[in-house]
């Protein structure tokens, strides 16, 4: 586990990487940060889905910002443009797809935060993605720079996708996620959605204030069975 870099089109990206031991072809998961980047938490979460037996990349996706930046991470996030993001992500689902450990049929992608928005404008603009679980994205109605928002592109999603949601979480609300659930159900896309009594925004972050560690432990069992089933049983093909 460690940071690795690519070349994008713009420069370098770094890459928070978690293999399982052992030899194998593992299913592969690029896991999305949040506001306030690839921290320790995301970094946990890579090392946690390489021991269910998991190739897993965050992507840092400020690497456009200068390495002093000292900007605080609202600040980060509204630099963000989708159409760089979409280029980004795509490029660390090819990373993934190149590492001799991984299956590059069976690719997934989650995040937390702005990364659930993420994953689910991923869920439409990266083709080598089978599965895909939001947690607790938000501003899923309006776009980042030019071009459609992730709602808009509801109708290009082509994979499974799971959301994890808190019933007191302000954004996304109960209400949003009745909209996107309603405009997924429309279309016909096969999605499994979860709310959470008790539960805010960021509840999955251990070393956050909102952490709440029962909704986190149900949303991580129903997000590594989702990916079992998507992406083949990853956890019987994880070295002992």
């Amino acid at each position: 586990m460690g940071w690795e870099s690519i070349k994008v089109p713009d420069g370098t990206m770094r890459l928070y990487v978690s293999r399982p031991e052992g030899a194998g072809s593992f299913p592969g998961v690029i896991v999305i940060q949040g506001q306030k980047g690839v921290d320790r938490f995301i970094e946990e979460v890579t090392e946690r889905l390489a021991r269910e037996g998991y190739v897993a990349a965050g992507p840092e996706l400020y690497h456009r910002d200068p390495a002093d930046c000292r900007d605080d991470a609202k600040t980060r996030r509204a630099r963000l443009r989708d159409r760089l993001v979409i280029q980004d992500v795509n490029a660390a689902a090819d990373f993934l797809a190149r590492d001799p450990k991984v299956d590059a049929a069976r690719l997934g992608i989650m995040g937390f935060c702005m990364g659930g928005r993420v994953t689910l404008l991923m869920s439409s603009a990266g083709p080598r993605f089978k599965a895909g679980s939001d947690f607790y994205g938000g501003n899923i109605f309006e776009p980042w720079g030019e071009g459609p928002s992730p709602f808009q592109r509801a109708a290009g999603i082509h994979c499974p996708v799971m959301g994890h949601f808190g019933l007191e979480d302000e954004n996304p609300s109960p209400a949003d996620i009745k909209k996107l659930d309603g405009e997924l159900t429309r279309l016909g896309k096969p999605h499994e959605f979860f709310s959470y009594e008790k539960t805010g925004h960021a509840f999955m972050d251990s070393h956050g204030d909102k952490y709440r560690a029962e909704s986190a432990a149900k949303a991580w069992t129903r997000t590594m069975e989702f990916f079992g089933r998507q992406l083949a049983p990853a956890k019987s093909r994880a070295a002992s």
